[in-house]
């Protein structure tokens, strides 16, 4: 028997024709693009050596902290857990923890004021003098230093001749003591308000009563007002002229008016007036609403007199 011819057809779907053969001979189909052309350039990098590793790559790690891994110490009697112990000074006392901030920010405005000139007021009520800063003296009320500092001498003298009437005029005692040396002194005297006024060569009045302290190179003289109802018959006043610094105290802060024909002012209130202008005793004269034991219960005025440019300080108290 002779097998039948197999038959091979090509799997093809219904209506697909099938591909053809390109005949001999003719040339082939072009190829697709890029076919035989070389291929593209490597990314950059490619084929190069890789960078080198960073720095501690393959290194061993550092140790590990102090106490890493140990058990922790147990807090000693009143510590907090958690909280650092408190440093120990040499003998094994425990040092004091310092003041907080707090206080500090606290007296901040009440510190000294440091200008480096021989007077600075350090408030209205408390001036310093440094005696180092021109090396003079400084004559100042009896009693008035309340702090020094440095290598300071104190020498009680009076304030001479007509001081002592002074003295024995008013009932009040005018000692005046010396300072002298290297350092600071601070005065003040019953939280009065204080006024250092520097001369230039020019001159002032200055009611005694009202003086607190002034450079000794200044000049001074008493010298007194009479008239009829001034307790002790009289009232004393201080001029100070030259080239210094006279501090005066007042109660209360003053006030400072121009002279004028018709500038009265009670001879209790009155501080201090331009030494060009004239005080004389007015006929004019008040009672007083609170006499004090020994007065008539008059007060006097003082009207001054003198060309415009001079002043007069009153204060708002009456001594």
């Amino acid at each position: 028997m002779h097998a039948a011819q197999t038959i091979v057809a090509p799997l093809n779907q219904p209506g697909q024709q099938p591909p053809q053969q390109p005949q001999f001979g003719q040339p082939s189909a072009p190829p697709p693009p890029g076919y035989g052309q070389p291929s593209a350039p490597p990314p950059p990098g490619y084929g190069q050596p890789s960078a080198p590793p960073p720095p501690g790559y393959g290194q061993p790690s550092a140790p590990p902290p102090p106490g890493y891994g140990q058990q922790s110490q147990a807090p000693a009697p009143g510590q907090i857990p958690g909280q650092a112990p408190a440093p120990f000074a040499a003998g094994g006392a425990a040092q004091a923890a310092p003041q907080g901030a707090g206080v500090a920010a606290a007296l901040q405005k009440y510190r000294e004021a440091a200008t480096g000139q021989r007077w600075t007021q350090q408030n209205e009520k408390l001036v310093r003098v440094d005696l180092g800063v021109g090396g003079q003296p400084v004559l100042a009320r009896q009693g008035s230093m309340v702090l020094y500092q440095g290598k300071v001498e104190f020498g009680y003298k009076g304030a001479g001749f007509q001081g002592r009437i002074v003295g024995n005029a008013t009932g009040q005692e005018m000692q005046l003591m010396r300072c002298s040396g290297r350092g600071q002194v601070f005065l003040a005297e019953e939280g009065t308000h204080l006024h250092p006024i520097e001369l230039q060569g020019d001159a002032i009045c200055v009611s005694a009563e009202n003086v607190l302290a002034f450079d000794e190179t200044l000049q001074h003289e008493v010298r007194r007002i009479e008239g009829h109802g001034i307790p002790g018959g009289a009232l004393f006043v201080m001029q100070f002229q030259g080239t210094g610094t006279v501090v005066v105290k007042t109660h209360g802060m003053p006030v400072v008016l121009p002279v004028t024909p018709t500038t009265f002012a009670d001879c209790h209130a009155v501080v201090a007036w331009s030494a060009a202008a004239q005080a004389i005793v007015s006929s004019q004269v008040r009672l007083r609403g609170n006499a004090y034991g020994g007065s008539t219960g008059e007060s006097v005025n003082l009207q001054f007199r003198g060309a415009p440019g001079n002043f007069i300080v009153v204060q708002p108290f009456e001594v």
